[in-house]
């Protein structure tokens, strides 16, 4: 079993957003397809990112993550808009109870202290 960070344009950051998602190998993203495994981070409460949705796209094709052409930049967006608003309406938005918990410093993305 192969490392998430294995799989081009992904680092441990991801690797442990992904982790989080209880996605552990890169076999595992592979099998699910970057629209499921990347549904799967937003259900675990990772806040949207579409460049972060690109690069797993990307990097399950062996693509760096620069190589999007306008067209397909076009259709990924569409697919990407497409997951979060149903993500939202499936597992709801929390990014309000986030941003509390994150202030308070008890969230589950930690607001940095000064």
């Amino acid at each position: 079993m192969s490392r998430v960070s294995t799989i081009r344009n992904l680092g441990p950051k991801v690797e442990k957003m992904f982790a989080r998602a209880g996605i552990h190998t890169a076999e595992e993203i592979h099998d699910l397809g970057a629209e499921e495994a990347y549904l799967r981070l937003l259900k675990a409460g990772i806040r949207p990112h579409f460049i972060g949705f690109y690069c797993i796209y990307l990097g399950l094709q062996n693509r760096p993550w620069n190589d999007l052409s306008p067209d397909e930049k076009v259709a990924l967006r569409k697919t990407f808009d497409t997951l979060v608003e149903g993500a939202k309406a499936e597992f709801g938005d929390h990014s309000a109870i986030e941003a509390a918990l994150n202030a308070l410093g008890v969230g589950a993305r930690r607001a940095k202290k000064p």
